[in-house]
């Protein structure tokens, strides 16, 4: 049986979800970040086995049909998923953060009922919408259709276990802190 308990981080695009995390995980040296699967090209900065386990399609595929992730899912026309056996050994370890999106969440839920399930909520659609177009690296048909997702990801976060809203980096992650260390 594994000896960390799973923590399932769920928020729109652009809601802060990555520098919160790293706050997080900067205050909490004890608990790991499970690395996820895709198929969509490495970003400027992004390493192998630590940003994400970077495949193809048929490489993805193929880790389907062996049973080999926890969950799994398709965003802009990609795939993400979490490898089962780095997360099991990550959980050996000690607590793990999942930083995944509502679908994937709910399919964790069905596997681990243990899991718990944190929504990061923005603190406005206004301010979501700002924050996705002041990052400079998203088209506006890219922002249209993170925005039509966001009513639908908010909606399913009546779901999580907890809601924590983004109005503040460092009050976000203290918060987050606050639920795990309980």
């Amino acid at each position: 049986m594994a000896k960390g308990r799973l923590f399932v981080i769920s928020g729109a695009s652009g809601v802060g979800k990555s520098t919160v995390l790293a706050r997080v995980m900067q205050a909490h040296k004890n608990i790991r970040f499970s690395v996820s699967a895709t198929t969509r090209q490495p970003r400027e900065g992004e390493q192998e086995g630590i940003s994400y386990y970077f495949v193809t399609k048929e490489q993805f595929s193929q880790m389907i049909v062996r049973d080999e992730f926890l969950e799994y899912d398709n965003h802009m026309e990609n795939y993400y998923g979490t490898p089962k056996k780095q997360l099991e050994e990550k959980l050996e370890q000690g607590d793990v953060l999942l930083d995944i999106d509502p679908n994937g969440a709910f399919q964790v839920r069905e596997k681990r009922p243990d899991a718990v399930l944190i929504f990061i909520a923005p603190p406005s659609l206004e301010e979501l919408e700002r924050r996705l177009r002041s990052r400079g690296d998203t088209d506006e048909a890219q922002i249209r259709v993170r925005l039509d997702r966001v009513k639908w990801e908010v909606e399913q976060s009546k779901q999580y276990n907890y809601v924590v809203i983004n109005d503040q980096v460092e009050a976000c992650a203290d918060k987050i802190l606050e639920i795990i260390l309980k």
